[in-house]
């Protein structure tokens, strides 16, 4: 019988068993392994930031270990890869059949976009995606840079987007265009027909069967969650989503429970598992769905955390790519990763205990090799920063690297 309440460490159980943690894993990873993995999550939040690995590699790894990451490319990469991209959390790689749960959405950016705040720029570019359309449509898919030039630039913006850029991603956000893959990492547009069967978007289901989908869905991937945590999944509407929990709670699909120091009310999918105990060594991307959204991370698991990319380096708390550090059911703390990829090593920047826990530095040490044989990098070398430093360079049986002072441009 399912569930009515949840202590806190129940709900971190069941948030982490729902995310695939906990499952057997095997060595070799099998592809079908990678398949299932992926599938289980629903979507791969992409990033272009590579100083370690690109996030969308990393929840499969934090799930699966070492797999070859050249199974999950053949899923995704190509024009006839069997998931795509589309804004579904923020971008990222989906299902291509669930293309068409996306289609409201395609809708509603073309409306915002018509709105007072960007017709201008629907309108400057309105020549250019004409010629655009007409190019994908005699010559086939193809990324923005294969039809830029420098006369396209504009100037003085901090992106520097060119009007092809720009009209590309208007395109792409209301479904005249659709991705076929990537090159070099960088987005191949294409359209419709040229990757997707005739007719396939307007298979759609309206919206609201469409959110109702996407919501059940977030229900087995969080295993229990707040209206907020439903939404955000997918990037939803807080009324489309308290409807569509309605109906999932009617049906008997959600169940509603009290969660042991959560404010607002939750739900747990009526197939969600609540175990004993969780058994994980992982570090998180910090756009795994474990903790991209991080009032939930703070919720389930007391990590405050904010990625500092973006933050100029004397301003840093914990490094530039910091990723919690999971352990069984608790995120024990936080490390700062950088592969190496000239000198052959995994460099720990910096190391951090979590304030109401402690790593396991020798667990710690055996996941950071195997993380290194992973990026195919010899060795992990550990900077003298942070908490967990000391004890973290002491596992791997390594002399920790003095610190720079911050700011000086050994953390960028």
């Amino acid at each position: 019988m399912p569930r009515s309440t949840l202590s806190a460490a129940e709900a971190r159980r069941v948030a982490l068993a729902a995310q695939g943690f906990g499952r057997p894993t095997a060595d070799p990873v099998p592809s079908r392994s990678v398949s299932a993995g992926a599938a289980r999550l629903g979507l791969l939040q992409i990033d272009s930031v590579n100083v370690f690995e690109r996030s969308h590699y990393l929840p499969l790894f934090a799930r699966l270990g070492a797999y070859d990451k050249a199974a999950l490319d053949r899923l995704t990469l190509t024009d006839r890869s069997p998931w795509l991209e589309y804004w579904a959390h923020e971008a990222a790689f989906i299902p291509r059949d669930d293309l068409r749960l996306f289609r409201w959405r395609m809708d509603a950016f073309r409306r915002r976009d018509a709105g007072p705040t960007r017709v201008a720029d629907v309108e400057r570019t309105a020549t250019v995606r004409r010629e655009l359309l007409a190019v994908l449509a005699a010559e086939g898919p193809m990324p923005a840079s294969a039809v830029e030039h420098e006369s396209n630039v504009r100037r003085g913006q901090w992106w520097g987007w060119s009007d092809v850029k720009t009209g590309l991603e208007q395109l792409f956000r209301w479904g005249e265009v659709v991705s076929a893959g990537r090159a070099g990492f960088e987005r191949v547009y294409a359209l419709p027909d040229q990757v997707l069967p005739a007719g396939f978007l307007e298979t759609a289901p309206d919206r609201a069967t469409a959110v109702r989908e996407l919501v059940r869905r977030a229900a087995r991937a969080v295993g229990v969650g707040t209206r907020a945590d439903l939404a955000d999944h997918h990037r939803l509407r807080a009324d489309d989503t308290a409807s569509a929990i309605a109906d999932l709670q009617e049906s008997g699909e959600l169940v509603p429970v009290t969660v042991a120091g959560w404010s607002d009310p939750a739900w747990m999918h009526v197939d969600a598992r609540v175990p004993r105990a969780v058994g994980a060594d992982a570090v998180l991307s910090p756009f795994d769905p474990v903790v991209w959204t991080r009032p939930r991370a703070e919720r389930l698991f007391g990590l405050h955390y904010r990625i500092e990319i973006y933050t100029p380096a004397p301003k840093r708390v914990f490094g530039y790519y910091v990723l919690p550090v999971l352990q069984d059911d608790t995120l024990v703390g936080r490390i700062d990763l950088k592969s190496d990829r000239q000198r052959g090593v995994l460099h720990v920047r910096t190391a951090w205990h979590e304030p109401a826990a402690r790593i396991d530095a020798d667990r710690l040490a055996v996941l950071l090799r195997r993380t290194a044989a992973w990026q195919g990098l010899d060795g992990v070398e550990v900077t003298d920063r942070g908490t967990a430093a000391g004890a973290v360079a002491a596992a791997l049986g390594v002399r920790a690297l003095p610190a720079e002072p911050v700011g000086s441009g050994s953390v960028d």
